[in-house]
């Protein structure tokens, strides 16, 4: 193993806002992307703010998803961490951005554990 765990941190914009602010169903996109990446889900904590946006995690045995999503300007923040080499990622956020109906996601991956962050260039799905 090269690294001791990867880092996906997404800015996911234009994205649909009632979906944005519907705590229910970010949870069910966060379980889901999880389980889609082959995750071990552990424990799943969410809360719904008011008057809008969503906050939660997935707790995973590799590490963890998290989301803060701002409805009222189309955007959420996306952090998606895996430590191993079994686990990517890139596949949990890629069905996040497209169940959250984002126009727009730049995201960038650092390798974690391998010693002075340096991180690449964004990338734009």
């Amino acid at each position: 193993m090269d690294t001791m765990g990867r880092h996906v941190i997404a800015e996911m914009w234009d994205c649909n806002i009632e979906i944005l602010n519907d705590m229910g169903k970010i949870e069910q996109i966060f379980v889901d992307a999880a389980l889609k990446a082959g995750a071990e889900i552990r424990e799943v904590a969410f809360h719904k703010f008011a008057p809008q946006g969503v906050s939660g995690v997935v707790i995973i045995s590799e590490s963890h998803l998290t989301i803060h999503s701002f409805p009222e300007h189309g955007y959420a923040s996306i952090d998606v961490y895996t430590c191993g080499d079994i686990i990517d990622p890139n596949v949990a956020c890629h069905f996040i951005s497209e169940s959250l109906e984002s126009k727009k996601c730049e995201k960038v991956e650092v390798p974690r554990g391998i010693g002075p962050v340096q991180i690449p260039s964004s990338q734009i799905l």
